[in-house]
């Protein structure tokens, strides 16, 4: 059938309008800071880390953060520390990061803790176990501060080894901690559309849009996503530890800034 010369200029332009999406669906592109190329190459790092690096693109994530030398960063729910070393190669001496657990969480990590800080390992960074409704990071503290697959446990409770944790008065410590415009990186894994904070008792999932809603009603505003970390083949109906998606859920990042 032969196309009229409308009909093709139609045709074009839904195809450059499809390119367009393609290329601006993924985000700003991430210009990484070298600083994390030379940290993350360091043959001092373990075989574990840099098989994680593969899955977490941490360079891309922590560049576009926007972390840099000589900055203050907490690392909230750090578990085992992974993103605390990499920062500290990063601030350097002018900077400090400090590891903040909750006794659940540092026993969770306690192994990863006992290997990344063997023989004194790692003496920049400041390891605190706190409990959660008194996290002591001070007032005007921070230059920024991270939660990565941790902000869906402020949802979670298990009565014998996980405590009810107070989200809101979570944020507003961390809130409090910032200094003026500092950022704060939230990556956690993507529930289904609707589902609010539910699954992260039963998937350790949580809706995008609550996370988004929950953080700005507590002083924080939405600046920047990343979408480095979607993985659309991952329904987001299993849990996150089920082998069949571990490592590989659709995982959202976001950067706020403290209003």
């Amino acid at each position: 059938m032969r196309r009229t010369k409308l009909q093709v200029s139609t045709a074009l332009l839904s195809a450059c309008v499809a390119i367009v999406l393609l290329f601006t669906s993924a985000g700003p592109a991430v210009a990484v800071d070298a600083a994390y190329e030379r940290v993350l190459s360091s043959g001092d790092r373990s075989a574990k880390d840099h098989e994680r690096d593969l899955r977490d693109k941490p360079a891309d994530v922590l560049s576009f953060a926007g972390f840099k030398a000589g900055m203050r960063i907490a690392d909230l729910f750090g578990g085992g520390g992974y993103y605390s070393e990499i920062l500290a190669g990063i601030v350097g001496p002018k900077g400090h990061v400090m590891l903040v657990n909750n006794p659940p969480y540092a026993n969770y990590a306690a192994e990863d803790l006992a290997v990344r800080f063997k023989d004194g390992r790692l003496p920049a960074v400041e390891r605190v176990v706190v409990p959660s409704e008194d996290l002591r990071l001070g007032q005007a503290t921070l230059d920024g501060a991270l939660m990565v697959m941790s902000y869906h446990d402020l949802y979670y409770e298990d009565k014998d080894h996980f405590p009810h944790i107070d989200a809101g008065q979570f944020l507003e410590q961390v809130h409090a901690a910032l200094k003026p415009h500092a950022r704060l990186l939230i990556v956690d894994h993507s529930a289904l559309a609707g589902s609010g904070n539910a699954p992260a008792q039963t998937l350790h999932r949580i809706e995008e849009a609550f996370a988004i809603k929950d953080l700005e009603s507590h002083g924080f505003r939405l600046v920047r996503k990343y979408e480095g970390l979607r993985n659309a083949a991952d329904d987001r109906s299993k849990v996150v530890f089920d082998p069949a998606i571990r490592g590989k859920t659709d995982r959202f990042v976001h950067i706020y800034e403290k209003r």
